[in-house]
Formats: structure tokens, C-alpha cells, sequence
């Protein structure tokens, strides 16, 4: 996945844009939030542009989401937080069309309440089932669709990676190699 010329992302891990840099290595780069939730909000971008974390290589979630534990841990010991809240908007109030990984300092009577939208209910126990099989089957069925997409090619060596899209249920090629 190349760098997209007009992703704000893309652009700072590029070095066109200024960021104040708090990690950067060959996996991903975190810097400081511009518009802060709290002093030492940091968002966390893997290098390769992708939009969501359904586009992220399954190869590349651990390397990522590993750098993500650090950050956490790094607020607390560097800042003195007492805890974090770590975040990532797929689409719906995502700022920017890249994925990144929100780590926020927290600390106890900090103003921050929870989730930032309201709660809803189900109307009884059997909506709540029906809901939850719902989502285990296409949880099931996506986690099956990527250990069969997910391949060596015996000939080539050639790493395949392709995913279905969510959304659409559209299979797309993610490019391998």
C-alpha cells in the first residue's frame, strides 16, 4: 500500500508535514494529536496508507497494535497518567482517511464520561440473542473467508492476502506479495 498523496497521514510520516513525533520506526509512527482530548493524545499510524482496520494486513495487526501497548504504557510512566483510553473510528468520525490509533492519557474525575455517544437498550432478552447470532455468524464467517484468503501459493511463495469487504460483501484483492 503505497503513501497517498493527499492523506494528511501519509504526508507527516513523509516528512512534508510537521508532527511532534513520539514514536517512528519501520512499522508505524505515533505523534502528538493536534486537536487533544487530553495533553499527550497521541494517534498511532501504521506506515502502509490503509483507511480502516479491516484494510490492515492480518500480518501487520500485531506489529501494530504491540507498538499501540507501548504508547499505552508510556503515558502512564511518562506522563503520570493513571490509565489510557485507546480508540480507533473505522469511517463514522474518522478525521482523516487513514488508520490511526487513538491513545489518550486518563486519570480519575478527568471530565471524560465513558463513551462519547448515548446508550440504547434492547427491547428484551431475545433481540439481544438474535443480535449477538447475528453478529457471531458474520464474526464466523469473516474469520473463515481470511484463513482461506490468507494463503502461500505452493509455486510461487507468493503471499496472497485478500479480504472481504465488509461493507458489501464484495472480495477484494489486497495485493500480496
Amino acid at each position: 500500500m503505497a503513501a497517498v498523496t493527499d492523506c494528511v497521514f501519509c504526508r507527516i510520516l513523509n516528512g512534508e508535514l510537521p508532527a511532534h513525533t513520539v514514536l517512528d520506526d519501520e512499522v508505524a509512527m505515533a505523534f502528538l494529536d493536534t486537536r487533544p482530548v487530553f495533553k499527550g493524545h497521541t494517534l498511532l499510524v501504521p506506515r502502509a496508507h490503509c483507511e480502516t482496520l479491516a484494510d490492515l494486513p492480518a500480518d501487520a495487526v500485531d506489529p501494530l497494535f504491540r507498538r499501540a501497548q507501548w504508547l499505552a504504557s508510556a503515558v502512564e510512566t511518562g506522563l503520570g497518567a493513571a490509565g489510557s483510553f485507546v480508540a480507533v473510528n473505522n469511517r463514522i468520525s474518522q478525521s482523516v482517511p487513514h488508520l490511526h490509533v487513538h491513545v489518550v492519557p486518563r486519570n480519575p474525575k478527568d471530565g471524560l464520561r465513558g463513551f462519547f455517544w448515548p446508550r440504547v437498550k434492547y427491547a428484551d432478552e431475545a433481540e439481544a440473542a438474535d443480535v449477538a447470532a447475528r453478529l457471531a455468524g458474520a464474526v464466523e464467517a469473516v474469520r473463515a473467508q481470511a484463513e482461506t484468503d490468507t494463503r502461500t501459493d505452493a509455486g510461487t511463495g507468493a503471499r496472497t492476502d485478500s479480504r472481504i469487504d465488509a461493507r458489501t460483501d464484495v472480495k477484494t484483492d489486497a495485493g500480496g506479495g
